[in-house]
């Protein structure tokens, strides 16, 4: 089990250095597309398809947050996914999985679901709540052709277990993904090395983070209004980080905001896409729309990463 780690600031050295590095510039500004999805739930879709290839290893992101719960009720009936990874996180509201092999698991505020489709999985999201706030993140994140058909596995991740720690300047960071100021976050994947944090600026506040070289990052500012690299980047926005050469990327913000850091390394391999399906060739999509069809998918074994 992961347990929760609260570290203490940087050295001032090492602040001092983070203060005068350089920050990754921002390339672009995406406001999101409304749209919406399983049983009618209304949400943003931040990473489109058409920006899968700049932001390799990603391939979607949609952003819900509801208040009507109209906009959320049907949530996400049974269907299938194959060849790549979601993470599904919550800020508020509660959701119930359920899986083609039995699993099941409640989703609450602040935890997160790691979910490896691989061979092909069958599941849905629904809501236990019938009013109140419904709000959080699916991340689409692509698997290397050679483990594109590894047996599916899913991981409930509570909030206890998502480390975090709070900077001197009252900054709050949950790692989810990766690691940060040398704090591992809850999930560790190999070939993408993805990083994946949760930043809560006070107002006045700044931070400055690393991203790995040669790394796609991006970040979606989902309270307030972030500066990004010199840049404003307000609520329910995402800024798409140059690959410049710039060793991380600096944070501030005038008023209390949050924002998600997404970092990782791209694959470089061809993407085929059809719906809950992301293989490397339209033959490979093809046979997952047969082997869904035959009910392969409700048989598949489940592994342990």
């Amino acid at each position: 089990m992961t347990t929760l780690h609260r570290t203490a600031p940087p050295a001032a050295p090492a602040a001092a250095n983070a203060a005068n590095a350089a920050s990754r510039a921002v390339e672009r500004l995406v406001r999101g597309m409304a749209t919406s999805d399983g049983a009618g739930v209304r949400l943003t879709r931040v990473l489109t398809q058409n920006l899968q290839r700049r932001l390799d290893p990603f391939l979607m992101l949609d952003a819900f947050r509801n208040e009507n719960a109209e906009d959320y009720i049907g949530g996400f009936p049974d269907h299938p996914h194959r060849g790549f990874e979601t993470v599904t996180y919550m800020i508020a509201g509660r959701m119930r999985h359920h899986d083609s092999v039995g699993n099941e698991g409640l989703l609450g505020p602040g935890g997160a679901q790691w979910m490896t489709a691989g061979s092909g999985l069958i599941h849905s999201e629904l809501p236990e709540q019938e009013e109140g706030l419904m709000e959080g993140f699916q991340l689409w994140l692509n698997l290397p052709a050679r483990n594109k058909m590894v047996a599916p596995y899913y991981r409930d991740i509570p909030p206890a277990a998502i480390p975090e720690y709070t900077t001197a300047a009252g900054v709050r960071v949950r790692i989810i993904a990766g690691a940060s100021q040398g704090v591992a976050g809850a999930v560790q994947r190999p070939d993408t090395e993805p990083l994946y944090l949760d930043i809560h600026l006070p107002a006045g506040s700044a931070l400055f983070h690393e991203i790995a070289a040669g790394h796609n990052a991006f970040t979606y500012t989902y309270r307030g209004s972030v500066e990004v690299g010199g840049n404003v980047v307000p609520d329910r926005h995402m800024a798409i980080l140059a690959n410049d050469g710039a060793p991380g990327v600096h944070l501030a913000a005038a008023e209390d905001s949050r924002l998600l850091l997404v970092a990782g390394r791209p694959l470089g391999e061809p993407i085929a896409q059809y719906g809950p399906f992301v293989m490397n060739t339209a033959e490979e999509i093809q046979q997952a729309m047969r082997d869904y069809s035959a009910g392969h998918f409700a048989a598949a074994p489940v592994r342990a990463l």
